[in-house]
């Protein structure tokens, strides 16, 4: 069986062995793949993974060989869903691989502005600390995050790891969801979106990108804030407006904000965020732990093997279309 991984690099630049797949068939991996490229790459292929180049109809259509798709990510909108189940194609992905990893980000982020660690280390390095007439110094105030409220916009599995870690840190918890939660753990509170937004200390979010969540920080959100706030990204860049955030920073409506997803990835030069002030930007690399890359590479081979499993019995159908 020809298995064909379009864009490995990501998931794996060369720390992760290929075993757990390569066991299945004739492996063959591509660092990147242009979209030209694709057809000559996967027309022998009978599985094809994939983490953002796109798999749409009309590509579909020149893979008849094709069986299974395995999306190396969340999120399965690379894959035209219903030419693939037309195509008798089954799609699977991977959710839930590295929460722990998110979630570790967003306090990387807010230490980054709680902390101001960069900011001391590039002025001891410079001798301040070497011409200082005392034993310490701060260049700015230092904030504990205890008695601190951070409010999360979502709760999924990354907003609830992101709440034990703040729990940890002797924080107040304030989330919000489409649907109201009763049965919340000792510390964790519901509340109304207008209501967390204006009350929070810190503001992380953690819900998908929607027509309704679209942009859904914007300026009338950001004036809500508090003007000490600080404003976290690793969901989806969709959900802020940039534009508004900058000169939210810019005007002082909040403090700062710590980003690891844009708008368009990589970012255009122009990205009114690569000029904002009191911002830390990730490369939407929360998710690339070793740990976390190895967990995905694990639940996609098992998704693999668990269709070989299915497509083998007598009736040959694998109605776990995605996971």
């Amino acid at each position: 069986m020809k298995i064909v991984v379009l864009d490995a690099y990501t998931l794996n630049p060369g720390d992760l062995s290929w075993q757990a797949i390569e066991q299945f068939g004739d492996l063959t991996c591509y660092d990147r793949t242009e979209p030209e490229q694709i057809f000559s790459r996967a027309k022998d292929a009978e599985v094809l993974f994939t983490n953002k180049t796109i798999i749409d109809k009309n590509t579909l259509t020149l893979l008849p060989k094709l069986r299974y798709i395995g999306v190396l990510a969340t999120g399965t909108n690379v894959v035209d869903l219903h030419a693939a189940k037309n195509q008798g194609v089954v799609v699977t992905n991977v959710p839930a691989y590295g929460p722990d990893a998110v979630a570790q980000m967003v306090f990387a982020h807010i230490l980054h502005h709680t902390q101001r660690i960069a900011l001391h280390h590039e002025a001891v390095v410079n001798g301040v600390w070497s011409d200082c007439d005392d034993f310490c110094f701060t260049l700015s105030p230092l904030q504990s995050l205890k008695g601190k409220t951070i409010g999360l916009m979502g709760y999924g599995a990354i907003g609830q790891r992101v709440a034990n870690i703040a729990l940890a840190f002797g924080m107040k918890v304030m989330v919000n969801t489409r649907s109201q939660l009763t049965a919340l753990p000792a510390g964790i509170e519901w509340s109304g979106l207008e209501p967390l937004i204006s009350k929070v200390d810190i503001l992380s979010l953690h819900c998908p990108l929607t027509e309704a969540s679209d942009k859904v920080i914007n300026s009338r959100s950001l004036k809500q804030m508090r003007s000490s706030a600080i404003l976290i990204n690793t969901a989806r860049g969709g959900l802020i407006d940039e534009a508004a955030l900058k000169q939210a920073l810019a005007d002082g409506e909040i403090a700062a904000a710590g980003i690891d997803v844009l708008s368009t990835e990589p970012p255009e030069k122009t990205n009114p965020l690569l000029s904002a002030k009191n911002i830390s930007i990730s490369p939407h690399n929360s998710w690339a732990t070793l740990e976390a890359r190895q967990n995905l590479l694990n639940i996609a081979s098992r998704n693999l093997e668990c269709f070989l499993s299915e497509a083998s019995k007598p009736d040959g159908k694998f109605d776990n279309q995605v996971n």
